[in-house]
């Protein structure tokens, strides 16, 4: 072998030795990915193992508090027409007759029943238990509670009266929805007193129709998701709240793990704008003042 073949032999082979060191780091990279997609699979696999078993709403005995309009009527009859049996429970016996009629049109089969009782739930605990008996006399164990009897209360923190400040062994799930404003009859009266600050923030995240509401709500119930969230902002604000919130599967609590930094950004955008919004209401309200006085 001449000089010139064995120097080129030498270059050849140095040249290959420092490619594969030079495509190393390309190589542990492909090598981290398949596993972290090896991972993700195999806890997506193994997530359904681990997370509660949906509720068969056929049959299913459904207690909904607030149920005579608004959300809660809307959650009825989503349930209903599911196959679920019904406890409609208001205050207003009048109301519960029509929401009655309303949740009946959307019976799947005869054996369906739609109970009616009329009972204040903020008064008297051991009525409300009563209420409750009666019910599961007639119709069974109570399988899904929906809690919607309420009313929301708008105005300066300072102006609000301190009396209006109230606040799995056993196989049981919570699910806590928390939809944007909704167009309904309460919607409607906590509109007349808002703050115009409140107002211009809520309006943000546009207005849902009770049935939209409904749908989604008794979807996650049934999965027994541990939050209900609706539209990309609740989503986003559903993860970027999550803190120690119990998770429904392995999968959920990834995708908070992951998306809570961008979400957080995001965040600090609609910050700035809602303090945006703040300023703007309280210089118009000095400028009103002002021209007040002047008059």
């Amino acid at each position: 072998m001449s000089s010139e073949e064995a120097l080129g032999s030498a270059l050849s082979h140095w040249l290959t030795f420092n490619s594969w060191w030079l495509l190393l780091p390309f190589i542990m990279l492909l090598v981290v990915a398949a596993f972290i997609v090896a991972f993700v699979l195999l806890l997506y696999m193994i997530s359904p193992l681990i997370s509660p078993k949906p509720l068969k709403l056929n049959g299913a005995h459904v207690v909904v508090t607030g149920g005579s309009s608004g959300i809660g009527k809307c959650i009825a009859m989503e349930c209903y027409k599911h196959g679920a049996f019904i406890t409609l429970v208001a205050r207003d016996e009048h109301k519960l007759v029509q929401a009655k009629k309303e949740v009946e049109k959307c019976a799947i089969n005869d054996k369906q029943v739609v109970l009616c009782i009329s009972v204040d739930v903020s008064k008297d605990y051991s009525q409300v238990e009563s209420v409750i008996k009666q019910a599961q006399e007639k119709l069974g164990p109570v399988d899904m509670l929906v809690n919607c009897a309420g009313t929301s209360i708008s105005g300066k923190f300072e102006e609000v009266e301190v009396d209006r400040f109230k606040m799995k062994p056993y196989n049981i799930y919570v699910t806590v929805a928390y939809p944007p404003d909704t167009d309904t009859p309460g919607f409607a009266e906590e509109n007349k007193n808002k703050p115009l600050e409140t107002k211009l923030i809520s309006e943000t995240s546009g207005v849902c129709q009770p049935e939209q509401v409904a749908k989604i709500a008794v979807k996650d119930a049934v999965q027994g998701n541990f939050t209900s969230s609706f539209g990309p902002d609740g989503y986003m604000l559903s993860a970027l709240t999550c803190g120690m919130s119990p998770v429904t599967s392995i999968t959920e609590g990834l995708q908070q793990i992951v998306t809570m930094g961008l979400f957080r950004t995001i965040a600090l955008f609609y910050l700035g704008s809602f303090d945006s919004i703040v300023r703007r209401c309280m210089i118009q309200r000095e400028q009103s003042k002002a021209a007040d006085k002047r008059e």
